[in-house]
């Protein structure tokens, strides 16, 4: 296994990495709305889900891989009635690729963020 680490994205807000490399795959930690600077992005769902996607962007490219590579993916919403707006970016950062995906609403998220993505893919 390898730890995955880039500046590109933010580091880890606790005891775990950013991803992790195991057999030809990456499995990233779940990206919220921070910069690479730690700040987090204000603003609406929107806001947070374009930083959320970039940072996942920045994490498998670290990785070796992209996210034209990713097999899986889950989105945890601080509101379902975002569903429509996330679901729009991030149907626009992968294209005509379609991963797997799972998508929940939850209570609440680190640094009360309002979406959180994290993914498998190949290397």
């Amino acid at each position: 296994m390898q730890i995955v680490q880039t500046p590109n994205a933010p580091a880890a807000i606790g005891p775990y990495s950013q991803a992790m490399i195991a057999n030809g795959m990456v499995f990233t930690s779940g990206q919220i709305a921070l910069k690479p600077s730690g700040e987090m992005v204000e603003g609406d769902v929107k806001a947070q889900c374009t930083q959320v996607l970039a940072n996942l962007k920045a994490v498998l490219e670290a990785a070796g891989s992209s996210l034209d590579k990713v097999v899986k993916t889950t989105i945890f919403l601080d509101n379902m009635d975002d569903f429509v707006a996330v679901n729009e970016l991030y149907a626009a950062a992968f294209g005509n690729h379609k991963p797997a995906r799972s998508t929940v609403a939850v209570k609440t998220l680190p640094k009360n963020a309002l979406v959180e993505i994290d993914a498998i893919a190949l290397i």
